[in-house]
């Protein structure tokens, strides 16, 4: 499997290009609308054929650029069948889609929002806003729950082996990667905390909302079409 992380400077944002060596086949994960020409030319330098884009989830702050890539390269757009109405392919728990010869699991991991998904490729799991670097993402918005996702994290991530190698979203503290062991021993949100510490934590955090809530949510609600301004009233 080919593999490369990408990085939105001004959201913080990860994206992940994965790919089977042998027919070409590539999928992005959580692309960002800014960074498109940049996905679309490692796509091209490397001799891929884009298939796939990944969503996550619904992002709060920064525009997806599913639809944008979809339009240019006629790749297919996959995210939570509880999530944006314009993806091609709604996922549930559990699925797999194809992607050459590789094989990528959906893991259904609501709790930061309603819709949120993880995809486990192999020993790499794309975790989105659920399971962060030493963190968890904030469940203040978008119908999120924090005991839910405390229930996801415990219950179904880490349960999975060790070793398995996670990739968030966004990471803020400059890391890159973590594994599921580390996260066990080593999130100060998670390890050896109760659900009921959890829950109490995550609602009284208090947070500012994301900068770009407001117009990121209804684009990507249409994979990163921005909604149309509101027609000028005519002066009487």
């Amino acid at each position: 499997m080919l593999f490369r992380q990408l990085f939105d400077q001004e959201t913080w944002t990860y994206t992940y290009l994965i790919a089977d060596e042998t027919t070409g086949e590539a999928a992005l994960v959580d692309p960002v609308l800014e960074q498109v020409e940049r996905e679309l030319q490692l796509v091209k330098e490397l001799g891929l054929k884009l298939v796939l884009v990944l969503e996550t989830h619904i992002h709060a702050d920064h525009v997806t650029g599913a639809g944008r890539l979809r339009e240019l390269t006629g790749a297919r757009v996959a995210a939570s069948a509880a999530g944006a109405p314009c993806v091609d392919r709604p996922v549930k728990d559990g699925e797999e889609l194809a992607l050459g010869g590789l094989s990528i699991q959906v893991l259904a991991t609501p709790g930061h929002t309603d819709d949120s998904v993880s995809f486990r490729v192999g020993n790499k799991l794309f975790t989105g806003d659920a399971l962060l670097i030493r963190s968890c993402g904030r469940t203040d918005f978008q119908n999120g729950d924090a005991g839910q996702l405390y229930d996801v994290i415990t219950r179904k991530l880490f349960t999975l082996p060790d070793e398995t190698e996670v990739y968030p979203g966004h990471d803020y503290a400059g890391q890159t990667m973590s594994t599921i062991g580390e996260e066990k021993r080593h999130n100060p949100r998670l390890a050896g905390k109760s659900r009921e510490w959890f829950i109490e934590f995550m609602n009284n955090r208090k947070l500012a909302p994301p900068k770009k809530l407001d117009v990121a949510v209804p684009a990507n609600r249409a994979c990163g079409k921005p909604a149309p301004a509101p027609a000028a009233q005519a002066l009487s």
